[in-house]
């Protein structure tokens, strides 16, 4: 299937590695150009060697998006690098590990900041360009936790919860102009930062558990799916290369989840 994405221009925030480094290869394997960002400029620069040797076009953009300035840095170097963005894929966030009586209200503040605040700022310096352009596509990484939420991590299923929220206004504010904006939900996906987390758990229990053996616990228990297996990067990646495309324009404001069937919804 062509999915008519050849010329296309994309930036892909957070795409140093995980979900948001394989989003950004399979959208260059479809001819569109695209600006890696990450924070360290070794892994984000790997990124985009590595889509170039593979025959695509890539700029890396580096840079924090908590703030006003830095993003806005981020923004005109992805704007400048292939003469516009047709595509703004908000991965970029971050998923600490605090609990509801271990974490501070500062604390949920300053993730709302990382999680929410950088996609309302991407979302406001790359749009108006979109405008212009009378196309675009606006694709928010959200999480099955956004609305399945767990008894843990309860300030990053409030900031995923409200992505999904703020994806459906945005498709209303932004209804007749051409462009569509949605939110794709992934579920237990294995990258680095997911065995990260698993590995901490193993370390907590103090007991002989190995990561594959906490995988295959996991999987029997919180993350059962009808799959029967973790997503992949891959996985997410191919829907939002699909909705990215102009063969999804009347997919607009919504939560479309890659979970294996994990999350407990009918939706």
């Amino acid at each position: 299937m062509d999915l008519q994405l050849n010329g296309k221009r994309a930036l892909v925030t957070g795409s140093s590695s995980g979900i948001g480094e394989a989003i950004a290869k399979i959208l260059a394997r479809e001819g569109v150009s695209v600006v890696v960002h990450g924070r360290s400029q070794e892994r984000t620069n790997r990124v985009a060697q590595e889509i170039i040797a593979d025959g695509g076009k890539a700029e890396a953009a580096i840079g924090e998006l908590d703030t006003d300035e830095t993003a806005k840095t981020v923004a005109e170097k992805a704007l400048s690098s292939f003469g516009g963005v047709d595509i703004l894929i908000n991965n970029a966030g971050a998923f600490p590990m605090h609990g509801w009586m271990d974490s501070t209200a500062e604390q949920w503040v300053q993730l709302y900041n990382a999680n929410v605040g950088s996609m309302v700022r991407m979302i406001q310096l790359i749009v108006p360009q979109m405008k212009e352009l009378g196309w675009g596509r606006i694709i928010q990484i959200g999480s099955g936790v956004g609305t399945q939420p767990f008894g843990g991590q309860p300030d990053y299923a409030a900031t995923k919860a409200v992505n999904i929220n703020m994806t459906v206004s945005l498709a209303k504010e932004l209804a007749g102009t051409g462009i569509t904006v949605n939110t794709v939900s992934p579920g237990p996906i294995e990258t680095a930062g997911f065995d990260e987390i698993l590995l901490q758990m193993v370390k907590a229990q103090g007991s002989g558990t190995n990561l594959e053996e906490m995988k295959a616990q996991m999987l029997k228990g919180p993350m059962s799916n009808p799959a029967g297996r973790l997503g992949t990067p891959e996985d997410v990646a191919h829907l939002v290369t699909f909705v990215s495309s102009p063969l999804a324009s009347y997919i607009n404001g919504a939560n479309l989840r890659v979970d294996g069937g994990w999350t407990q919804s009918i939706n």
